[in-house]
């Protein structure tokens, strides 16, 4: 297995702050991966992602290309299937069916949003929970809910923070038990797994969300702060000193000037905001290059590991 030094992912920025480098912990990820991938295949069993794409959302297309090329890049067998915008909902629980029962795909994504006449809710839970490497199925949720962290296949986006935390804070020095974290959303794509997640690490856990009383002094105890939220809702003064800050928001807002071709430019920012708060922060994760990149390394994460569940069972 590569070995890393987990101060690689803290890098000093422009401004002074320490950066979390998603980029960075995300080919350490992906490099383990590939590594293990390679022992698989030599075993006869090439882990296989598919993904169905509905539509032709442009942000759609570019993730499920970015998905696409890092699972080829580790070595996978990679499958995207693409539907019409106008595919009915029978058609796609037929794709997700076909293949549940195929065996040379592991893993199965649905990439979201679907269009409006589909049910999503219905279409991710007629995926198999073994080849569920999203991690949204009711099965896996419940799993990670009872703190059997090893058999769920978790969320990406909070397992890729999870993993942020964990090198930040062998960066720092820092240990996670008995850390005081707070959680900024409750979502179930990311807020709400990432309470078990951190729970598992013997964190003290709070969920917080933009209805929190006071959440300006709530947020001002954490050593660890996690924000899933809102656009920039949490502010720099908020941090407290030393914290680590993982922002898992990307939101897109107005920029300045136009376009070449004349159009209003716009920015992406995260839910903290980055300026003021990299000021008392110890490391914090920028909007782009902190998350963003960690989610694609989870899901190849999860596929291998469906894949050696696979093989374990030969």
């Amino acid at each position: 297995m590569p070995e890393h030094n987990a101060a690689d992912v803290i890098r000093t920025g422009a401004d002074g702050a320490h950066v979390i480098d998603g980029k960075v912990a995300s080919e350490q990820v992906l490099a383990e991966v590939a590594e293990k991938a390679g022992a698989l295949i030599a075993k006869g069993v090439t882990p296989g992602l598919a993904v169905v794409l509905v539509g032709e959302n442009p942000a759609s297309q570019v993730y499920v290309g970015a998905k696409g090329k890092a699972a080829k890049a580790c070595g996978f067998h990679s499958v995207q299937h693409d539907l019409p915008a106008s595919a009915s909902e029978a058609e796609i629980l037929a794709l997700v069916d076909e293949l549940n029962n195929d065996p040379a795909i592991h893993g199965i994504l649905v990439q979201l949003p679907l269009p409006d006449h589909v049910n999503s809710t219905k279409v991710l839970e007629a995926i198999d929970p073994e080849k569920d490497a999203d991690g949204f199925h009711p099965v896996n949720v419940g799993l990670l809910a009872i703190g059997s962290t090893e058999r769920a296949l978790v969320p990406c986006t909070p397992a890729g923070s999870l993993v942020l935390v964990e090198k930040a804070a062998a960066a720092l020095g820092a240990k996670l038990d008995g850390m005081n974290a707070v959680i900024v959303g409750r979502s179930n794509i990311v807020g709400k797994p990432m309470v078990q997640l951190l729970l598992s690490k013997n964190m003290t856990v709070t969920v917080a969300h933009s209805r929190t009383r006071d959440l300006a002094a709530v947020v001002r105890a954490a050593d660890l702060v996690v924000a899933a939220g809102s656009p920039r809702l949490v502010r720099g003064d908020w941090i407290k000193p030393g914290a680590i800050v993982i922002d898992v928001g990307i939101n897109r807002i107005p920029g300045e000037g136009l376009t070449a071709s004349g159009k209003p430019k716009t920015r992406l920012v995260g839910d903290v905001d980055y300026p003021a708060a990299a000021k008392h922060a110890a490391a914090i994760t920028p909007v782009p290059g902190g998350v963003g990149p960690m989610t694609i390394a989870m899901l190849m994460s999860n596929t291998l590991r469906s894949a050696e569940r696979v093989a374990a069972a030969k």
